[in-house]
């Protein structure tokens, strides 16, 4: 019989079309089965669709969800998109096409450039955070923040790109750059909406114990949410009836206190101006200050700026003594209390400016010589009073907060480095945030039978040049009716950030054409937690920090039934360009995943993505290593050739039983250890053997084929329809190994006469030292190479070789 070569682009499209055609893998509302539930972090569709790196996390997930289908599990495997947000407008603003409809173009490109790639996506139940009938529900969230009590607006500096036209957070713009157009950030006074995800903080950081997560990602969290513990110290200030208020962490080291800095926009320092004798010196730096970013007012490498305020000084509480205060850049209202104590000769930074400022250092810790430098570790007290002589940090730390508290100078205290979520941005592409502003009764909320409040269509989406967003120039939707008292009011003109959308996305997917609740009960007691959530490792701080924190208040609520929203999360390592480097277009090193599919097929370009290296490291593209893989392809292709008849279609034969056995294993482990490319090296060796045998069962190509196909899904399926399977290979259970079997009858040594090999025989596996002796002189192979020879001795090292002593 003549067999057809492999051809992909022939193959590929057809097992698209039927598993599209006959919704194979949509999830049922069968909630007696056991269910699986696996997420990806849902695609922001940009208008340069996807490259080479972007499928390797889909991958991933897509074997694991393919492999549980065929462990009995019901799996929803859904697919979105997060398609508001600031890249699309600014494509559509450059370009003068509507983000609604750009928005459409990539989710259609998107969209066939994943289905080409054979992912299991259950597509019914699709989502796109710009729908209105999706952002109605992420709009009722917030009304549900905002009613209790989660919700708040102040003025303060912002970070503000002049680019962008927009205001960000901190998270949106770290060390000084703007995510999106990495352009500067300034600072800038304005009204902004925040939430108060600090409330949750310590949820957020007990929530850790309750899930799997690898140890680095955990750690991401905890750094990010930086809680620590420490105390609130009051000190006087000189001729003024108020005290002025810090946090620090090492109360223990209050004698070493020689100065204090404040941040320049302080509100004390407006409120005892006319004490101060240089307030226009004051004013002058208070203007530097604000052309300067967070990043740049608090990076430690710089050189230390500041000014001494004449006419206030603190009082140490447990020395008495006055100490200079400074106003300095580095102190930011936004942090603790907006003021410090300093400590030069325990803290490098103090130590810096106490030197340039000519500021008395006290050593209060001995350990180091700060004449040269500040010394930051552990050691006796000095210079202490009643702290003098204790070695014990944690000791010094609790002894002193018996003092302080006693006589009323401060008390124990906690701070988080995480600071509340800056929630509106002055763009069009956005949720709008369902508030009114009423002159009467304040801020109201749109009531619930109003939402969703939906984007005006607009033609002019243009931001801004007031820090205004465009909706805040179209009079039909900011001009209103205040739903409280009937008096005119205005609707707030912000929109969402892009963060939105995505911190409840994994909850719609559990009923996503529900029009009454975001999703209803019975769909989220069964689907939710998420069992297993894989994606980058650029979305575990903010991403997970948000949707977690969403979840966590909907628990509170009574909205869902269980306190975390992912049990297990796992990130890939980057794909990096074949120069090493990370893919850019600015690079040139970007490669298409379609020009590969279309060289070499999908099958092979999956398969080569899980091959390619350690799934979470950082691994540059090949090509040519892609190319590797279709050659695999080929021969598991050619192995339809060598399939022997037998009377039982799902026997192993005995000479590869142990090795068909040892491959179940080591695969169905693997892939669940996410270690794709060992379990398909061992597939590798499996083919081989088999190769040099030059002949397979039906039962063994069959276990191979089931074993392949999570990752080479398309192929397997045509050659299981070839061999005359019954069913779709995706449904077929998963194989099983026997322990027993694992251990083979017979094992390879080599044959050794006085040291240097002769040959290789196959003997029993389990074959004893006195059986070898006796029985290995005898075999034919042995004999042969031992003529005219006389055994002195012989060494039998069990399972590797023979040798024997001759002469």
């Amino acid at each position: 019989m003549e067999f057809k070569p492999y051809n992909p682009a022939e193959i590929e499209p057809k097992w698209q079309k039927h598993w599209e055609d006959h919704q194979t893998f949509a999830a049922t509302n069968d909630y007696s089965k056991p269910k699986f539930y696996g997420l990806i972090e849902f695609p922001y569709p940009s208008g340069h669709g996807l490259h080479v790196g972007h499928p390797r996390s889909n991958t991933a997930m897509d074997i694991i969800a393919r492999k549980r289908r065929m462990e009995g599990h019901n799996v929803l495997f859904p697919i979105g998109w997060d398609a508001f947000g600031l890249p699309t407008e600014n494509y559509a603003i450059k370009n003068n096409i509507h983000p609604a409809i750009v928005t459409k173009q990539n989710v259609d490109h998107f969209r066939a450039q994943l289905k080409r790639l054979g992912f299991s996506f259950d597509y019914s139940r699709e989502v796109d955070t710009t729908d209105p009938n999706y952002y109605k529900w992420t709009q009722w969230i917030f009304l549900k923040l905002f009613e209790n009590g989660m919700v708040f607006r102040d003025k303060t500096l912002v970070n503000y790109c002049p680019n962008c036209k927009v205001v960000l957070s901190n998270e949106d713009s770290q060390g000084g750059k703007c995510d999106v157009c990495h352009g500067d950030v300034v600072q800038l006074p304005k009204d902004v909406w925040y939430l108060r995800i600090t409330k949750y903080a310590d949820k957020l950081l007990q929530g850790l114990d309750l899930v799997d997560y690898p140890e680095n990602i955990k750690q991401q969290q905890v750094n990010w949410i930086g809680k620590s513990t420490g105390a609130f110290v009051n000190f006087a200030i000189t001729g003024v009836d108020e005290k002025l208020t810090i946090y620090t962490t090492r109360p223990d080291t209050l004698f070493g206190v020689t100065f204090m800095v404040m941040a320049p926009e302080h509100p004390m320092i407006d409120k005892y101006a006319g004490k101060i004798t240089n307030m226009d010196a004051i004013r002058a730096y208070r203007e530097e200050c604000a052309k300067k970013t967070e990043f740049e007012r608090t990076q430690l490498v710089k050189d230390k700026t500041g000014l001494r305020i004449e006419g206030l000084n603190g009082i140490n509480p447990l020395t008495g003594k006055e100490v200079p205060i400074f106003i300095s850049d580095y102190v930011m209202m936004g942090y603790g209390t907006g003021a410090i104590m300093a400590v030069p000769a325990h803290d490098q930074r103090d130590w810096e400016f106490a030197k340039k400022f000519g500021v008395e250092i006290i050593e209060v810790i001995k350990g180091g010589d700060i004449t040269k430098e500040a010394y930051t570790g552990d050691g006796e007290m000095v210079n202490s009073g009643f702290l003098n002589g204790y070695t014990n940090k944690k000791d010094s730390i609790a002894r002193v907060l018996e003092e302080i508290e006693a006589k009323g100078y401060g008390k124990a205290g906690v701070q988080y480095k995480m600071k509340d979520w800056a929630f509106n941005r002055q763009r069009y592409w956005g949720e709008p945030i369902p508030l009114i502003h009423c002159p009467h009764c304040g801020v109201v909320a749109v009531p619930y039978e109003e939402l969703p409040l939906r984007l005006p269509d607009v033609d002019d989406f243009q931001p801004g040049t007031d820090g205004k967003s465009p909706l805040a120039h179209i009079d039909s939707f900011v001009n209103c009716t205040c739903p409280k008292c009937g008096a005119a009011a205005q609707r707030e003109t912000d929109t969402m950030p892009q963060w939105a959308g995505s911190s409840w996305y994994f909850l719609r997917y559990c009923d996503p054409h529900n029009d009454k609740v975001f999703a209803a009960k019975e769909a989220l007691d069964y689907w939710m937690p998420v069992d297993w959530y894989n994606g980058g490792m650029e979305h575990v701080t903010r991403h997970l920090l948000y949707s977690r924190f969403w979840h966590q208040f909907l628990y509170d609520l009574g909205e869902v039934s269980c306190p975390e929203p992912y049990m297990k999360r796992t990130a890939h390592g980057m794909i990096l360009g074949s120069d090493g480097e990370k893919m850019s277009k600015s690079r040139g090193n970007v490669v298409n995943p379609d020009d590969i599919i279309d060289d070499i097929g999908a099958d092979a370009f999956r398969l080569y993505e899980m091959f390619m290296g350690a799934f979470d490291q950082a691994i540059p593209w090949s090509t040519n290593g892609a190319k590797g893989c279709r050659k695999f392809l080929d021969r598991v292709w050619r192995m339809q050739e060598m399939v022997v008849p037998g009377d039982c279609p799902d026997a192993f034969s005995d000479d590869m039983k142990a090795s068909v056995h040892q491959t179940i294993k080591k695969v169905s482990e693997d892939y669940e250890a996410m270690k794709f490319n060992t379990a398909i090296a061992q597939m590798m060796t499996l083919v081989n053997e088999l190769y040099q045998k030059g002949s397979v069962t039906v039962g063994e190509y069959k276990a191979l084929l089931q074993l392949l196909n999570p990752v080479a899904p398309h192929m397997t399926e045509e050659l299981w329809q070839m061999l005359g399977c019954e069913g779709e290979l995706a449904y077929t259970p998963w194989p099983k190994w026997d322990e027993a079997a694992l251990v083979k009858s017979e094992v390879e040594i080599a044959v050794q006469v006085c040291g240097k090999i002769r040959g290789r025989i196959m003997i029993p596996a389990d074959m004893t030292k006195e059986a070898a002796e006796t029985e290995l002189v005898k075999h034919p192979e042995v004999e042969k190479i031992l003529a005219g020879k006389q055994v002195v001795k012989t060494i039998f090292v069990p399972g590797r070789l023979v040798n024997f002593i001759a002469k």
